[in-house]
């Protein structure tokens, strides 16, 4: 998973913080400390973590995950982390 989208409110920026879709790395949301939720109304699920969005910036980057955007939408704030995918040996995938 090259592309991992960081959400939070503003006025909640000491969490919770979204980290992922119901698509997402079991094993990294798991290390996030995430769990699945699906809010009432929502045909799809999203991965919640308790803590502060700096945290999970923090260990997504001990992961290699680095910061390619950011922005504001509304009340939310959106960060945009990209992991590189390893080498292959030139072996192109589609």
């Amino acid at each position: 998973m090259p592309y991992v989208l960081v959400t939070t409110q503003i006025r909640l920026e000491r969490g919770p913080t979204i980290v992922g879709d119901e698509f997402s790395d079991t094993e990294l949301m798991s290390y996030l400390g995430a769990v699945k939720k699906t809010e009432p109304g929502n045909n799809f699920a999203v991965y919640v973590a308790e803590h502060p969005p700096r945290l999970i910036l923090n260990k997504l980057e001990v992961r290699g995950y680095k910061l390619v955007g950011m922005s504001g939408i509304g009340q939310t704030c959106i960060w945009t982390m990209h992991k590189p995918l390893p080498d292959h040996g030139g072996i192109e995938f589609k």
